[in-house]
This record gives structure tokens, sequence and C-alpha cells, in this order.
């Protein structure tokens, strides 16, 4: 009867050194999951790098005066890229690594913003508003899906889209350069025609004092 007690007594506490390994790797466990629950959520509430730049271009560009080049648009649900070539020259390289504005564009598709007019470079994402900063943590890009087509005609056809992209670029340039020059041009008849007429105005003084003059004489 003892040596049965005493076995029982040894399987018994045997039993419950068990379960408190089990109930201590449970709460390991948890903890081990309640960690790895918060280490994602702190990721998905970083905003990547491309979005940070982006918004801080436009909110420091309104304290800068820099809105005739870039700017949010009136209601900031979206912004307007206003003078591509001196965006390209000034703006990008501030705040990327490149000068490329058809790069710049491709990043936004895969972040999933949309062009939303054919006239002008306006770019909206339900996410990216004016005084939401918050909000850029739930942008993220989009997943590549396979491709149908093989690899080198993939590329290719990149590469066209970007050439057309840049061909419409030179010709908007192109267009706002010579409406430019040509409002010098009236600009610059209108300070002849101004100067025609002060010149007539000092020589019709000067020989209105001249004739003064002779009759005081």
């Amino acid at each position: 009867m003892v040596d049965n007690s005493v076995l029982e007594l040894n399987l018994g506490l045997g039993n419950n050194n068990n379960n408190k390994n089990n109930n201590n790797n449970n709460v390991v466990g948890g903890d081990a999951h309640a960690d790895a629950d918060a280490g994602q959520s702190a990721r998905q509430r970083c905003p990547a790098p491309f979005l940070l730049k982006t918004y801080d271009l436009l909110e420091e560009g309104e304290s800068e005066d820099m809105t005739r080049i870039v700017s949010w648009n009136e209601e900031g649900s979206g912004f307007v890229v206003w003078s591509p070539a001196e965006f390209s020259e000034h703006t990008l390289p501030r705040y990327f690594k490149h000068n490329n504005f058809s790069s710049f564009i491709r990043q936004l598709n895969t972040y999933g913003f949309k062009k939303m007019s054919s006239k002008r470079w306006e770019f909206k994402h339900e996410k990216f508003q004016r005084g939401c900063r918050h909000m850029l943590g739930e942008i993220t890009r989009k997943k590549c899906e396979p491709s149908v087509f093989p690899a080198y005609l993939k590329s290719s056809s990149e590469e066209n889209a970007t050439e057309e992209n840049n061909q419409q670029l030179l010709m908007e340039e192109n267009k706002n350069l010579k409406k430019e020059r040509l409002e010098l041009q009236m600009q610059i008849e209108e300070c002849k025609a101004l100067e025609i007429k002060l010149l007539a105005c000092l020589s019709q003084f000067m020989d209105t004092q001249q004739t003064k003059i002779r009759r005081l004489c």
C-alpha cells in the first residue's frame, strides 16, 4: 500500500508539472502572437516613403509659395501638377533621387492614384487628402498581377507608354511656351506704344517751354 501511494503521488506531481508547462507554453505563445499582431499593426501604420515625400512637397509648397507649380486642388481631395517641366526640374530633385516626371506618375499608379482630367495633371486617392496625414498608412501598393505576355513584350510596351507620356509632356510644354511668347510680344508692343506716347508728350512739353522762354526774351 505504501508503494502504491508513493507511485500515485509521483504520477500526480508529474501531471501537475506537465499542466504547468502547457500553461506556460500557452502564455508564451499568446504573448508571441500578441507581439506579432502589434508588429504587424505598427507596419501597417507606417506610410511608404514615396507617399510621405509627396505629401510633404505639397504641404511645404504652400508655405514656400510654389503653388503655381504643384498644389492641392480646391477641395483638398487631390493635387495638380500645373507645370510638369518646372516640377521635374525644381521640385522632384528636392524630394526624390531623380527628375523624371514619368517615373513619378508610375509610382502614383503603383499606389492606386487616378488621373482625373485629360486637360491637366490632376491625381486623386481616397486616402490621400489635405490635412489627413494619418491616413497615408492605409495606402498600399498594388499587387503585381501575372502577365500573359512575355517579359520582352511587357518591357517594350512600358517603354512605348513612357515615350508617349514624354512626347505629350513636350507637346504641352511647347504649347505653353508659345502662349507665353505671344503674351510677351504683346507686352513688348504695349511698352513700345507707351514709349512713343511718352516721347511725344516730352517733346510737346519741351516745345511749350521753349516758346515761353522766347516770349519772355
